[in-house]
């Protein structure tokens, strides 16, 4: 009987190990500016990442929609982590085919997030091309110190489908430089109104401060109160914040606060924030002041990631922290992005998903949405008009800021990214607002074809993004994009949140549903276009109407009004 139970196993690990292959995901080549070296050695090992299918993640949704839409009967009852994994853990099922076929494998895995959905496993390259129907090939890119392990092609075994949503690495793309602050060019004649007189008219360039932004937006400068309603700032690719540098932006722009303010760092995948002159970089340091000094006296964090680290994995590991933590900030900001057929759909959706299970806890994220205009990252002056969204900026589960220029009135600015998504659907917060937008565009526009009219579309709101003034290792500078809207939006979120707990009200969390309910809050923008800061100008792009607009979102806020909003 024994030996009879022995072969009944045996039959089921052959099975398991040697059933037929179903395609996954595919491109038919690799993205530009990558170039094939040939075949990964079979002894390399590799590192995979195997996202399991949640048990309901369109429960979570539709529970996050309910909770963030104002009117419900549950609104702003944020979800616990423990609600949040009944709906994203994988299913038992899910869970034993896995294990299963790792046993059958030899496959030795680690649970890498708190919801079990995701897992790890090292083997060399042979025996992943041949699990997963690939072929690991090394690319090159000029941009990048070191080749990509990379398969254009990955299956799925038939007893894992439906079981695993994505395998990475495989077909997804690691960008050289995911960080959204290009060298912007912008005719200066085109800020041609008279600034507010809490702004630089010293500089002809009317550079923006915290006290511009708190002139144009009648954000307070009163201190916030609140301890546990910190601001998280995240940064990767070897960015960095110096505590001397912030506190030099803030005696000099915010000297009514602490001349003391910190921040407190957090570290995933070995990440360091080395605090020696010249350490400090444009991207953290312009996230940094302008989250402190807009959000006067909010707890501020900074989350770093380690060094080789992808940039794809590094947003994984973002979702994995966020998830982790038992006293999670009530707001996030990110200044990155990356074009997102790059990602792919797979990847792409399982880290959307990762971000709405965070935003499912109460947490308000916001990310940059491009410097390309319509054109992704591929604002060159020779690749025009090609309408590339940004990933995670297309996510429906986030809220993504663009950019205006200008006092009076303000612009949307030609660099401001904006389009649709061609992974992610519409979500239902927006589908009036896109639709109005729709019937501006007149049956001969250039562009119909170049996006999908019936996906998720953004940004959501925007802010000034030109000629932000940061101090960087020891001296001031000029920064300008949609890096600097998205800080400054996080702390206009955070003061809100100060005065909501202050009031014994919940956090505003997943801010969409509550935004796209509210246009009176905010400033609309109705001139702008959005075709690059490299394109030419009449290169066919998108235009700012009124209402809604994939420049500038629903417009830039108003302070009170939108806290009128949130506390009634």
């Amino acid at each position: 009987m024994a030996f009879a139970r022995l072969l009944g196993l045996l039959s089921i690990a052959l099975a398991v190990s040697a059933g037929s292959l179903v395609l996954h995901e595919h491109r038919p080549q690799a993205p530009a500016g990558f170039s094939s070296q040939g075949p990964t050695a079979d002894s390399h090992m590799l590192t995979l990442r195997f996202g399991l299918a949640s048990n309901n993640i369109a429960g979570l949704q539709e529970k996050l929609l309910s909770v963030s839409t104002p009117g419900n009967s549950d609104f702003r009852q944020w979800l616990s982590q423990d609600e949040i994994k009944a709906f994203v853990a994988p299913s038992s099922d899910a869970v034993t085919a896995f294990n299963s076929f790792a046993s059958a494998n030899g496959l030795k895995t680690s649970v890498i997030s708190p919801y079990g959905d995701w897992i790890s496993a090292t083997l060399p390259v042979s025996q992943a091309n041949k699990l997963f129907g690939a072929k690991y090939t090394n690319f090159t890119h000029s941009g990048l110190p070191a080749p990509l392990s990379r398969t254009l092609s990955v299956s799925l075994p038939d007893v894992l489908v439906g079981h695993v949503d994505v395998i990475h690495p495989s077909t997804a793309f690691t960008p050289p430089n995911a960080r959204l602050m290009p060298s912007i060019a912008f005719d200066a004649t085109k800020r041609d109104a008279t600034a507010p007189a809490e702004c630089d008219t010293s500089n002809p360039r009317n550079s923006i401060t915290p006290a511009c932004l708190q002139a144009l937006y009648n954000i307070p400068t009163t201190p916030a109160t609140q301890k546990n309603n910190a601001l998280l700032v995240t940064a990767y690719e070897d960015e960095w914040a110096e505590t001397a540098d912030l506190q030099a932006f803030l005696a000099q722009f915010r000297p009514d606060l602490p001349s003391t303010q910190n921040f407190t760092t957090f570290s995933v995948d070995g990440g360091v924030n080395p605090q020696a002159p010249n350490d400090g970089g444009f991207e953290a340091s312009l996230d940094v002041q302008y989250a402190a000094g807009i959000a006067s006296e909010v707890p501020l964090q900074f989350l770093t990631v380690g060094d080789g680290v992808d940039f794809m994995t590094a947003l994984l590991d973002t979702t994995t922290f966020l998830s982790n933590v038992s006293q999670p900030p009530t707001v996030v900001t990110t200044s990155y992005g990356h074009i997102e057929s790059d990602f792919g759909a797979s990847l792409s959706t399982k880290i959307c998903d990762g971000y709405a299970a965070s935003t499912a806890r109460g947490i308000s994220i916001l990310f940059a949405s491009g410097d390309g205009g319509v054109n992704g990252n591929h604002d060159d002056g020779q690749n025009c008009a090609l309408f590339i969204p940004i990933m995670p900026a297309s996510c429906p589960w986030v809220t993504t800021v663009g950019s205006t220029i200008g006092f009076s009135p303000e612009v949307a600015v030609n660099f401001t990214g904006g389009g649709f998504s061609n992974v992610f659907p519409m979500p239902s917060y927006q589908t009036t607002a896109v639709a109005n937008f729709l019937k501006t565009i007149p049956a001969d526009f250039p562009g119909n074809g170049k996006f999908n009219s019936t996906s998720r579309a953004y940004p959501d709101l925007s802010l000034q993004g030109w000629n932000f003034l940061v101090h960087v290792n020891g001296r001031n500078d000029d920064v300008s994009g949609t890096s600097a809207s998205t800080p400054s939006v996080a702390g206009i979120v955070s003061l809100i949140n100060d005065q909501l707990l202050a009031a014994g009200k919940p956090v505003l969390g997943f801010l969409n549903p509550f935004l796209y309910a509210n246009p009176g809050a905010f400033n609309d923008i109705t001139i702008g276009h959005n075709s690059g800061s490299v394109c030419r100008e009449n290169t066919t792009a998108f235009d700012a109407v009124a209402g809604w607009d994939p420049l500038s979102g629903m417009g830039t806020p108003n302070f009170p009004t939108l806290l009128a909003a949130a506390l009634a």
